[in-house]
């Protein structure tokens, strides 16, 4: 069963201390996302890290429940 947009919402602002997380559904067929994630948590670190920091937020459900999810994260402009 596919994931909904506010359960990944959910999970990755649970995970991600002070994250803005914004879900878009890409194609209309709850099965593709984006996902737009700016969190203080990101500062230094380099966007694999930021990537693999989001991917532990969803505890394996990546390739399973969750099909398909383009990620784009940065850290607050100072």
């Amino acid at each position: 069963m596919a994931m909904d947009m506010a359960t990944i919402k959910t999970m990755i602002q649970e995970s991600i201390p002070d994250a803005e997380v914004r879900i878009e559904d890409l194609r209309g067929d709850g099965d593709h996302y984006a996902a737009y994630i700016t969190a203080p948590a990101f500062k230094g670190k380099t966007r694999v890290q930021q990537h693999q920091m989001v991917y532990a937020a969803l505890e394996g459900k990546m390739g399973n429940e969750l099909h398909a999810l383009a990620i784009q994260t940065s850290a607050p402009a100072d």
